[in-house]
């Protein structure tokens, strides 16, 4: 729900742009109750012919916004969320199992329905216009996103499904799916990672029918907008909202990470929550944001055709939810196929307590590259983006060290640290310097920087 927000082979990778035809082949998944049908993610990429993108059984046009890399395609369809004993799986199990538990429809079966098979390839419109995000908001860059085309992009968070969801006639529902966004490169930023969605709905009665003179309490008023309310929203429908929201997600914090957890929650801004929050957790000491949170816009509410009805949504990161969990380090492990690293989160039930045991900590190779900015526009992510393409899963972590103006010339200097690290083995000096002479190269090449090297 949240607005919360990079890779292989030098010899075979060395472009951030798509060739002009890439093909993955595979077949979309189909939306059910508690869906967990697989995108099959075998890629090829094939020789130019033309400047479309097959995906998912689907052609995509490129055009000018067109900025997706081949090492972030072949990421599509590995669905991790639906590989048992993966942690990201064991997350949502337990997500899963807290809901269907707690949470009962009038003739006992579970309230929320379940979909962790849909399609990460959304128009902008389900991305972006569906959820009332300005046509000016910063989310919308093509620096932060990876767009198919001006009309079809990666999605960027699993609230794209609301409005769909809601339109379809669901009242309460979890959404699961890997997002993608273009992103800084430490050890807890990805450019694929996994969200939960959670939404739910209220008519007038289910919201007051527990309160004394219920009956006489509306869920809308033509009031005026403040910093805690909606317009239309009365205060009374507000605050219960607000109240079984935050109820909700202390109950299933305190069921995942146990008795006794500190919770606080921070007032924030989502374009399509309003009064929206962010939880934040004490863990060993430190307080860490999990997820954010609000009271759903009514005017989304309304266009999806649920016009009588009142709700909140949410939105956690899985990878966020597990490093807290499970004590893993590197957001890069989560992508590891190292039967070290799976064999430890192999157990009889998906609520069996895992501590990560880290594997050989293999030494870092730090190497310094500087450039000079071109006069067009510049974006750091596009630098980031590329790294990862040419570094791959090689790359701990990228740091802009020093920023430089030349008092003459006006240039704008960059110098960037890269710190290559293999989390499963020892890297050689060689192997570095290929890639890092890799990425000197297709810099110059693909940002038009003037090298300093």
């Amino acid at each position: 729900m949240a607005m919360l927000w990079k890779f292989m082979r030098v010899a075979k990778y060395s472009k951030t742009a798509l060739s002009p035809k890439v093909k993955v082949r595979g077949i979309p998944t189909r939306s059910r109750h508690s869906s967990s049908k697989s995108v099959p993610s075998d890629f090829a990429a094939s020789a130019p012919s033309s400047n479309t993108v097959e995906l998912l059984g689907k052609s995509y046009p490129q055009d000018d916004y067109s900025n997706i890399t081949e090492k972030i395609l072949s990421k599509v369809g590995k669905n991790l969320h639906n590989k048992k004993h993966h942690p990201l799986w064991l997350i949502k199990e337990q997500v899963k199992e807290h809901f269907y538990k707690h949470y009962l429809g009038r003739r006992g079966t579970p309230l929320f329905s379940v979909y962790d098979g849909l399609s990460p390839v959304v128009t902008v419109q389900q991305n972006f216009d569906s959820l009332l995000i300005p046509q000016n908001h910063a989310s919308r860059r093509k620096e932060d996103n990876y767009y198919l085309n001006r009309d079809h992009m990666l999605r960027a968070h699993t609230s794209a499904h609301q409005w769909d969801l809601i339109h379809s006639g669901l009242d309460a529902f979890l959404a699961v799916g890997d997002v993608y966004r273009r992103d800084t490169i430490d050890n807890t930023h990805y450019p694929v990672f996994h969200q939960m969605e959670g939404v739910r709905l209220f008519s007038c009665h289910e919201l007051f029918s527990s309160i004394k003179d219920g009956d006489s309490l509306q869920l809308f008023e033509q009031g005026h907008r403040t910093a805690h309310k909606q317009e239309c929203h009365t205060m009374e429908a507000v605050r219960l909202v607000e109240f079984n929201l935050k109820q909700v997600l202390t109950k299933l914090m305190t069921h995942i990470f146990g008795d006794g957890l500190q919770v606080r929650w921070v007032d924030c801004y989502f374009p399509f929550t309003h009064p929206s929050f962010e939880m934040e957790i004490n863990f060993q000491g430190e307080w860490m944001e999990v997820l954010g949170c609000g009271v759903m816009e009514q005017q989304l509410v309304n266009s999806a055709g649920a016009q009588d009805k009142i709700g909140w949504a949410f939105g956690l990161g899985l990878e966020r939810l597990a490093m807290i969990l499970y004590d893993i380090p590197d957001i890069r492990l989560f992508w590891s196929e190292d039967e070290r690293f799976l064999k430890q989160f192999i157990g009889p039930h998906i609520w069996q307590k895992v501590k990560f045991q880290p594997l050989s900590r293999y030494p870092p190779l730090i190497n310094d590259i500087s450039f000079w900015l071109p006069s067009e526009t510049y974006s750091k992510n596009d630098f980031y983006d590329l790294v990862r393409t040419i570094g791959g899963d090689l790359i701990e972590k990228v740091v802009l060290l020093d920023e430089f103006a030349h008092p003459k010339t006006k240039k704008v200097s960059h110098c960037y640290r890269i710190i290559y690290r293999h989390p499963e083995r020892t890297l050689t000096q060689d192997e570095v310097h290929r890639i890092h002479q890799a990425i000197e190269e297709s810099a110059v090449r693909e940002l038009g920087v003037e090298g300093r090297f």
